[in-house]
């Protein structure tokens, strides 16, 4: 297929990926059996304090994906929708661990779709990987330990 086919199916992936850890590849995988292209979009988000710069993360990222032609690694700075109209996805894809995540990731899909026709699709975590959640890893990672647990096998951080 061509970039610019319209019957590609193009997902957005968006988050902060502060650290990208095994769940979010577990979403990024399984999302690559439903879908063409996978766009791993990293949002600026200047509310939040960052343990990897961002162009860290976008590295340590396209590195483990290098081998992958179908997922690309973007940044944006912008409404997540309108990000994904701009790289051509008509879906967002979401990853939801638990009802909290569930009534935040409804709330917003209602209003993208309402926006701009862009449908979210969601995958429940693994529930071996539901404890694991960047926060988290962050936080160890401020303390010293030892992650590899929670990262990609592979990736370097």
């Amino acid at each position: 297929m061509k970039p610019d086919d319209p019957e590609k199916r193009i997902a957005l992936f968006p988050g902060t990926f502060d650290p990208f850890t095994i769940g979010h590849e577990s979403l990024v995988r399984r999302g690559l059996a439903l879908m063409d292209e996978i766009v791993i979009a990293i949002g600026v988000n200047e509310a939040k304090k960052s343990y990897f710069t961002l162009e860290k993360r976008i590295g340590m990222i396209r590195d483990f994906y290098r081998e992958e032609p179908r997922v690309r690694v973007e940044s944006y700075d912008s409404l997540t929708i309108s990000f994904a109209q701009k790289v051509g996805a008509r879906y967002i894809l979401r990853g939801i661990r638990s009802v909290i995540d569930f009534e935040y990731e409804k709330t917003i899909a209602d209003m993208n779709r309402t926006i701009s026709g862009i449908e979210t699709f969601v995958l429940f975590t693994e529930p071996a990987l539901t404890h694991i959640s960047s926060t988290h890893v962050r936080e160890l990672l401020r303390y010293g330990h030892d992650v590899s647990h929670f990262i990609p096998r592979g990736m370097k951080i």
